[in-house]
């Protein structure tokens, strides 16, 4: 039941953000996929959208800036058994994160990576972000941003991830279809999540999002087509925003790294730890 998933404490976010949205849409892919929160990980950074391990009942990690990523990895790597959900913002994942992100594909660890991308940093009221469209007004900005925006999509293509999605916040039924293929999928999955801040970003509002989305599965797209995924994935950069896959841009099936680094480990059984008796006489 969904239920199992609901904490008793309430969500501190703007009235209308886009994480409200999200926020349903994990509780609900994870009950649809049978998971139970003392088999579940949410792990976080810094950030509006990083409060979630707070209000999904599982185990959390909230860890520091931009670290989201080796947390996961490292939860995963020491019990393969575990379901391990990384998720924060597009300037946690980005920017701090950013060296992170680069390399978790050519890893391939069997986690999955949901970013909240709402193109501004939130939580510090309204800093330009690597996901900012060019030209859009800022406080770091004030003239507008003039740096070219950082590619989510097609730098998960490149580096090597072996799930790469998009979806919408406005659209919870098609964000449960997306994070359950995601966390389905053995590997690492990343999904980026087009979420409109409400407080902050004053162009990417949920109506400029629906004017401009479409779902590459009811286009016929093929995940399994890297070429054709990539040309998709810059599709955005190419029209200007005026065209907007969301959907599996990719997936393919490749070796993960607890196949190679976690072998012979009993991972559905409790690991018992011998303390030695010089240990205990330190306890």
């Amino acid at each position: 039941m969904i239920d199992e998933f609901v904490t008793v404490e309430k969500p501190q976010w703007c009235p209308g953000c886009g994480n409200y949205g999200i926020l349903t849409a994990i509780r609900r892919a994870f009950d649809e996929l049978g998971l139970k929160p003392h088999n579940t990980v949410v792990v976080s950074g810094i950030g509006c959208g990083s409060k979630i391990p707070h209000y999904i009942r599982t185990y959390g990690y909230e860890g520091i800036h931009g670290r989201i990523i080796p947390l996961a990895e490292g939860i995963k790597l020491a019990n393969p058994a575990l379901t391990v959900v990384g998720i924060g913002g597009d300037g946690d994942g980005f920017s701090e994160g950013g060296n992170h992100f680069l390399h978790a594909g050519r890893k391939n660890t069997n986690i999955t990576y949901i970013v909240q991308d709402n193109q501004i940093y939130g939580l510090t009221t309204g800093q330009a972000s690597p996901t900012t469209h060019k030209g859009v007004k800022t406080k770091t900005t004030p003239d507008g941003a003039f740096l070219r925006e950082f590619r989510p999509i097609p730098t998960a293509l490149i580096g090597g991830a072996t799930f790469v999605a998009a979806t919408f916040a406005g659209d919870v039924n098609h964000m449960v279809k997306v994070m359950k293929d995601a966390i389905s999928h053995k590997g690492f999955a990343f999904i980026d999540v087009y979420q409109p801040c409400v407080s902050w970003n004053k162009l990417n509002t949920y109506a400029w999002w629906k004017q401009r989305i479409y779902d590459l599965e009811k286009e016929g797209h093929d995940p399994t087509n890297f070429e054709k995924a990539m040309e998709k994935a810059l599709e955005p950069y190419r029209t200007n925003w005026e065209k907007v896959p969301i959907g599996i841009f990719y997936k393919e099936e490749r070796q993960t790294l607890e196949d190679v680094l976690v072998k012979g480990i009993p991972v559905n059984e409790s690991l018992e730890v011998d303390v030695s008796s010089d240990l205990r006489e330190l306890m």
